[in-house]
């Protein structure tokens, strides 16, 4: 029962793993390949000039300009260099279900230029853009992004029936006791399905979990209702952008901003994300200060320490599923684990495969006979 279950579940959603896992392996290089591919675009000349104190107020009101209706800007790359250019993430709605609203902006910071700029469901931006939006959403808005929650949990249901059925593989694979038998492709698809399942079982359990967790908002009511309908005008902010990131920065002065919120609705807050000196990567962007956009008052300093201890495991769901917490050897182990479930899913329709085809044993001559006379019996 178990083996059938297994097997089901890994072919109904073999072809959905094996876009996820290359599209993940390719993701936990995502900056270094949109710097490596976009360099010429990305890499801006410094000029010394005091309009430079006043960047992000430039790049704002450009966005909104063009952006009369947004849920709001994030400036994902605080941590850019002088010689790089400022990348903005925009969230817009169309009203539509089928089509997930992100964007991408990048500018000149020193002369305010626009670089680049498109929808994350074109290639305009870059193809990495796109790809990002694919591997949580398979480019079909709030239904993908439900449906790559739920090959998430079956994919860790698939992992754990697989660990139950070869439970008596397990310890014989890790003291490195079962070799593949090249004998044919029948044997070689057998040992390489227990061997990288038993190898990859703990890191893929960890990113599907993850990964399912994630998009959990994708399963409630209220995500499908707000979908639908349209973002009010643009309320903008009073309070200077530049000011209020040098006042955040100044209320918690061991943080290393990775993340900066720039609100266009009344309700939001102006918000800079990021990790504390010496603290591990694995523990995510969890301290935060905002400030009230209309006064430039700051209203909460968040340190990850604080937190109840729930939200603190929480906050390693995401550095735990994009592997970037533990420098390039984690990240290259990552990107191989990636490749793991589309060859688990191919191994194990060749097994199904073997299976479906395999001929049936032959039944021993008396048999054959005893039934042959019941048959000529039978016609007279």
């Amino acid at each position: 029962m178990l083996f059938r279950l297994h097997s089901w579940l890994g072919l109904f959603t073999g072809i959905f793993l094996i876009l996820l896992g290359l599209s993940g392996s390719v993701l936990v290089f995502r900056t270094e390949l949109d710097q490596y591919f976009n360099a010429e675009l990305l890499h801006v000349t410094p000029v010394d000039h005091a309009a430079t104190d006043q960047v992000l107020k430039r790049c704002y009101e450009n966005i909104t300009s063009r952006y009369p209706n947004l849920d709001g800007i994030a400036w994902v790359n605080p941590d850019a260099e002088p010689a790089d250019a400022y990348n903005f993430r925009i969230y817009f709605n169309d009203t539509r279900l089928f089509t997930y609203d992100l964007g991408l902006i990048s500018f000149d910071p020193h002369t305010g230029a626009v670089l680049r700029e498109g929808p994350s469901s074109e290639f305009t931006p870059s193809f990495i853009e796109w790809l990002f939006q694919f591997h949580f959403s398979f480019q079909l808005g709030i239904p993908g992004a439900a449906l790559t929650a739920f090959f998430g949990i079956t994919m860790l249901l698939s992992l754990i029936t697989g660990a139950i059925v070869y439970r008596k593989m397990l310890w014989r694979v890790i003291c490195f006791r079962v070799k593949i038998n090249r004998k044919n492709w029948r044997t070689i698809s057998s040992d390489l399905h227990r061997i990288v399942g038993v190898w990859s079982l703990l890191l893929n359990a960890v990113i599907f979990f993850t990964g399912f967790w994630m998009n959990l908002f994708a399963f409630k009511a209220k995500t499908w209702e707000n979908e639908q309908v349209a973002t009010r005008p643009n309320t903008l902010m009073a309070a200077s952008p530049d000011r209020m990131y040098r006042e955040a920065l100044a209320a918690m002065p061991d943080l290393q901003p990775t993340y900066v919120y720039l609100p266009t609705q009344p309700a939001r807050k102006f918000e800079v994300r990021g990790y504390a000196a010496g603290e591990s990567r694995i523990w995510g962007s969890s301290n935060s200060v905002r400030v009230d956009q209309q006064t430039g008052e700051i209203v909460q300093v968040t340190r990850l320490a604080d937190k109840p201890l729930g939200e603190r495991i929480e906050a390693t769901f995401f550095p735990l599923h994009v592997g970037n917490f533990g420098g390039i050897a984690v990240k290259i182990l990552y990107a191989i684990i990636g490749l793991t479930p589309g060859l688990l899913a191919v191994t194990g329709f060749l097994l199904w495969w073997r299976g479906v085809r395999k001929p049936r044993r032959a039944a021993p001559a008396g048999i054959k006979r005893e039934k042959a006379g019941q048959g000529s019996g039978d016609r007279l």
